[in-house]
C-alpha cells in the first residue's frame, strides 16, 4: 500500500466563487448577526424582506424564527407557507433550495460544502440541497451536500442524511434510513392553529 500525504498547503479554492463580492459579503455578516443570529428579534416580515435584498427569492409567509444562520442569502430559495426552527443552519456555498410547505426544525443543518479528500490539497467541492413541497427536516437533523430531501418526506430528530430520500417516506437514525411511510390525515385536527404572521 503506497503511504498516503495529504498537504492543505496545496489547497485553493480552485474555481469557487460565492457569488458576491468580499465587501457585501461582509456587510451580509452584520446584518446576520444583528438581525438573523439575534435571539431578540422575532419579527418575521423584516427578515423575508432583507433576505431579498440580499438576492434570496422568499416565498409568501415564510418564517424565519431567531437565532437562523444563513450562509449566502442569495444561494437561497425557500417557497411559500415554509418555517425555519430556530439555530437552523443553513451552509449554503451552493444553492439550497427549499420547496412550499417545508419544515426546518429547531438546530437542523442544511450542508452543501465538502471536499474532495482524494486530493492532497482537499479543495473545495460543494453541492446543492433540495427540501421538495411538504418535507419536514426534524430537530437536530443533518442534511448532506447534493440531497434531495423528497416531497412530503420526514427526517426525524437528529437523523443525518447523505442520499435522496423517497417521497413520503419517514426517516431516521445515522445514516438515515427508511421506517415508515407518512400518513396525513385528510383533514386537519379540530386542535390546528394558525401561527400569526
Amino acid at each position: 500500500m503506497r503511504e498516503m500525504s495529504v498537504d492543505l498547503r496545496l489547497t485553493g479554492s480552485r474555481g469557487y466563487h460565492p457569488g458576491r463580492s468580499y465587501p457585501l459579503r461582509t456587510l451580509w455578516l452584520v446584518v446576520e448577526a444583528l438581525v438573523f443570529l439575534n435571539p431578540l428579534m422575532p419579527l418575521y416580515a423584516p427578515k423575508r424582506w432583507l433576505l431579498r435584498l440580499f438576492g434570496a427569492r422568499i416565498g409568501r409567509g415564510v418564517l424565519i424564527k431567531p437565532a437562523v444562520h444563513i450562509k449566502y442569502p442569495w444561494r437561497l430559495i425557500i417557497g411559500d407557507h415554509s418555517w425555519v426552527g430556530e439555530r437552523a443552519w443553513i451552509d449554503n456555498m451552493e444553492d439550497v433550495v427549499i420547496g412550499d410547505h417545508v419544515v426546518i426544525s429547531q438546530g437542523a443543518y442544511l450542508c452543501t460544502g465538502n471536499h474532495d479528500w482524494s486530493d492532497p490539497g482537499m479543495p473545495l467541492s460543494p453541492r446543492p440541497i433540495r427540501v421538495e413541497r411538504g418535507a419536514w427536516v426534524g430537530a437536530f437533523a443533518k442534511v448532506g451536500p447534493g440531497v434531495t430531501v423528497a416531497a412530503e418526506s420526514v427526517l426525524v430528530l437528529g437523523a443525518v442524511c447523505a442520499r435522496d430520500t423517497d417521497p413520503g417516506i419517514v426517516y431516521r437514525g445515522n445514516p438515515a434510513e427508511p421506517v415508515r411511510v407518512r400518513h396525513i390525515n385528510p383533514t386537519p385536527s379540530p386542535f390546528s392553529t394558525t401561527p400569526g404572521l
